[in-house]
């Protein structure tokens, strides 16, 4: 199965299948907005911007220290007035433990570059998932977006797409 197949709901409910993202790579990544690693929101809009091949997007986790308590509406707007954020977010789901989300199922068992899979470890865990669905990188939360490579991960999916 694709993660394109997994079907998830936008952050304000609406339907937001990962389907329609099918044939373009996509950055996948675990968000909070009161968390250390918060402005790592500024590198993913500036990818979501320069890279317009990939899709990133976002999915509000509260499981790591209670550090995405907002509504959806609340996260919406602290995203695009603090940091302009564009991209798709989707509903506030639980990446870990007996609650997990599908898409976390499918996504987990990727290791990163230290051969870590797993669960979640922290917000702003990301995994890049190719034109067709798989899972082809991770990288750890503090990881920057724009690190040397991540960004040669993307421009490897985004060149084969």
């Amino acid at each position: 199965m694709s993660v394109f197949d997994i079907e998830i709901a936008g952050l304000a409910g609406e339907p937001a299948e990962l389907g329609r993202h099918r044939g373009k790579p996509a950055l996948i990544v675990n968000v909070a907005s009161r968390c250390g690693l918060t402005p790592q929101y500024n590198g993913l809009q500036r990818l979501a911007e320069t890279h317009p091949a990939l899709t990133v997007i976002g999915v509000p986790c509260n499981q790591f220290g209670g550090q995405e308590p907002g509504s959806p509406d609340e996260i919406a707007e602290f995203c695009s007035t603090t940091y302009g954020v564009d991209f798709p977010l989707t509903e506030k789901v639980e990446v870990n433990g007996p609650g997990r989300h599908p898409l976390y199922a499918a996504l987990v068992d990727q290791a990163d570059t230290e051969g870590y899979s797993g669960d979640i470890r922290w917000n702003f865990e990301k995994f890049l998932v190719a034109a067709d669905g798989t899972v082809v990188a991770r990288f750890h939360p503090r990881v920057d977006p724009e690190a040397p490579e991540v960004l040669a991960a993307i421009e490897k999916v985004t060149t084969s797409a």
